[in-house]
Parts: C-alpha cells; sequence; structure tokens
C-alpha cells in the first residue's frame, strides 16, 4: 500500500505558539509511519513557515534556524506544499494536513480557510466552528439556545476601552467618547464582584483576570483589550471546572467520560495550565448522580451546533451550592501534550493515543467541501 503525505503544521503566531511545539510532538510520534509519510511545516511567532527536517529538531527548538521554506500552495488543483531554499524551489503533494496549532491563525478558522481553498484534507473543526469556538461570545450567542447554563455575560469592545482611556486627554469640547466610569457601569449594572475578564477570542487564558472591585475591573478591562477587540466579563461562577472530549462529526459524534481540573493558583490561568506542578487533572471524578451523563449531552449538544468536526474538548463548572452544569467555553484544536484533558480523557476510554490520531485523520479524509 502506497503511503499517503500528510503536512503536520505547527507553531503559529498565537500566544500559544510554544503550546502547539510540545502538542506536535506527542501527535507526530502517534502517527503510523507505515502508513504516511510525515512533512513536518513550523510557523514561527513572526509568522515564517519553515520546512522543518526531523521531530527531534521541533523537541530541541532548532527547527527555526530551518533555512527553507514551505508554504501551502492554494492553488485547488495541485494541492501541494511549495518549498523554497538554497537549491531552488520544489513542490511535493499532500494528502491531508494536520493543523496542531492553537489560539489565533491555527484555531480560529484562519489556516482551515486556506486549507478549504486548497481542496486539502485536513483533521478538525471547519471554518465555522473554529471562527465560533474561538470567540467566546460568538460561542455564548449559539449555546443561548440550546437551554444549556451558561454565565451572565457583558460585552465590552477593546475600541471602547482605549477611547475611554483616552478620554481624561481631551478638552471638554472633544470629550465625546465614552468614559471609562461609562464602561464600568454598564458591567456593575449587569454582573456583581467578583467577575472575570477574558479577551473574547484569546486562548489559554492569556490576557484574562478576576477582578473583585473597580480598580481592578479597569485594569482587567484594559489588559484584555491588550489580546482582543471584543472583551467578555463574566459572572464568578464557584464551581469545579470539568471537562469533556468530543470526537466525530456534528451528525454523529461521541463524548469520553468527564475529567476534573484542580488548579493550583485562584483561576486555571496560563502558568497554572502550564507551569504549576500542583495543578491536577482528574479522570472520571466523583460527582452527583446524572451529572457526568448531563454533561456529555451537553458537550456533544453543543459540539452539534458549533458544527464541529473531528474533535473539541467542552468545559463546563460544577456550581458549588447549586450542583448546576454551567457551560464555560469549547476548544475545538485542544492541547496534546502529556498532560492535556483530551487525550487523556479518551485514553481512559479505551482509545490509545496512536488510535484518536488516526480516527482523527480518517475523518479528514471523509470531509466534504
Amino acid at each position: 500500500m502506497d503511503k499517503k503525505n500528510i503536512a503536520v503544521v505547527f507553531g503559529g503566531q498565537s500566544s500559544e505558539h510554544d503550546i502547539s511545539c510540545i502538542s506536535v510532538t506527542t501527535i507526530a510520534k502517534a502517527i503510523n509511519k507505515a502508513k504516511y509519510d510525515i512533512t513536518y511545516i513550523g510557523i514561527t511567532k513572526e509568522g515564517h513557515w519553515l520546512l522543518v527536517d526531523s521531530l527531534e529538531s521541533i523537541e530541541d527548538g532548532s527547527w527555526r534556524n530551518s533555512r527553507t521554506s514551505a508554504v501551502i500552495s492554494p492553488d485547488a488543483t495541485r494541492r501541494e506544499i511549495i518549498i523554497s531554499g538554497a537549491d531552488g524551489t520544489t513542490t511535493k503533494n499532500i494528502d491531508v494536513v494536520f493543523p496542531v496549532m492553537h489560539g489565533m491563525y491555527g484555531e480560529d478558522g484562519t489556516i482551515q480557510g486556506l486549507l478549504e481553498m486548497s481542496k486539502i484534507p485536513y483533521v478538525g473543526c471547519g471554518i465555522l466552528a473554529s471562527a465560533v469556538g474561538m470567540d467566546k461570545v460568538y460561542t455564548k450567542i449559539i449555546v443561548d439556545d440550546l437551554g444549556i447554563n451558561q454565565a451572565d455575560y457583558v460585552l465590552v469592545r477593546a475600541e471602547e476601552v482605549f477611547q475611554a482611556e483616552k478620554a481624561g486627554e481631551l478638552s471638554s469640547a472633544e470629550q465625546t467618547l465614552i468614559t471609562m466610569d461609562e464602561i464600568v457601569a454598564r458591567v456593575e449594572n449587569t454582573l456583581s464582584y467578583p467577575m472575570f475578564i477574558k479577551p473574547s477570542k484569546a486562548g489559554s487564558s492569556k490576557g484574562v483576570s478576576k477582578a473583585h472591585n473597580r480598580d481592578e475591573l479597569v485594569d482587567g478591562l484594559v489588559l484584555a483589550a491588550k489580546h482582543d477587540t471584543k472583551i467578555l466579563v463574566e459572572r464568578n461562577i464557584v464551581g469545579r471546572e470539568i471537562e469533556c472530549a468530543v470526537l466525530g462529526t456534528a451528525v454523529s459524534c461521541d463524548a469520553s467520560g468527564v475529567g476534573e481540573i484542580i488548579s493550583a493558583a485562584e483561576f486555571y490561568d496560563f502558568d497554572a495550565k502550564y507551569s504549576n506542578a500542583e495543578s491536577k487533572t482528574v479522570i472520571s471524578p466523583e460527582l452527583p448522580a446524572g451529572k457526568a451523563e448531563e454533561i456529555r449531552k451537553a458537550a456533544m449538544a453543543i459540539f452539534s451546533a458549533v458544527d464541529g468536526y473531528g474533535l473539541a474538548r467542552v468545559d463546563f463548572f460544577l456550581e458549588k451550592e447549586t450542583n448546576r452544569v454551567i457551560f464555560n467555553e469549547i476548544n475545538t484544536l485542544p492541547g496534546f501534550t502529556s498532560i492535556s484533558m483530551y487525550p487523556m480523557l479518551w485514553k481512559a476510554a479505551g482509545l490509545s493515543i496512536e488510535e484518536q490520531v488516526e480516527r482523527q485523520i480518517e475523518l479528514a479524509c471523509k470531509r466534504r467541501y
């Protein structure tokens, strides 16, 4: 049987660049080398696409020194990557792409759009699901129609925050812009402290903060505005953080069991996720009767509602006082590191990482345009 050519794309310009470089090693090691010839394409933080010669160079970081570029051609009649280096330019046909990219430009529909134009099958959710899943505000709008509980929220535009910061520098004749006091009042009219401030599209909790008072709210809005054009200010939910993995299509998907995040910090921010050894993940935690199944059903319903494809991890809270299941967010290209919940949940369900990766590639090759 002839091998298929698979391009594994990783890195990228998002704040989750380094996590992508860890996820890709897990996935690459799980790809069946007897069935697939792998071409690695690394994207630097600056956006330079490079041909990467080995998995070892990814692990030690030396891939960034590559002098050969490799880009995916948008020409749908060719389905190829264009390789340019000291010896000139060549092309290589590609049968399928596995984008192992988290966050902006990788998980938000951007690279998915390129692959759709190229007519190259690819792993994971399509343009719509990726874009909606990355944008917390628009995910909430869709989930509202499902009747699934979620935290109350207020949308603030980063442009409003920037204008409010400048308002004090303007003369009275120029002050037609919104003030920070007006933004804060709008938030406080809907939500009580403490509350979370989140960039709508930032990943791995970059730019997220928790406000216990007005000063912290202002600081949080300014911080979040540096990461995204939209800011989600959300009611604080006191409860357990529960996650569920989904695999399949919008029409036919399955959910794993559930896992629990026990954060070493006040909330599960970037450092708590990836740097603090005291943060823990618990597979199949003890939950009140029926709650695990309620979470599984909600995860599949949300995956289908956003037109999911391939994989996603759906995150919830189990509220402390009420035991209500409350939706938090969906990740359409979840982490695949050794401590990541998605592969751990399916492994606990009897699906090895190798089988998970193979299922994703098979689904990619079946997708229709």
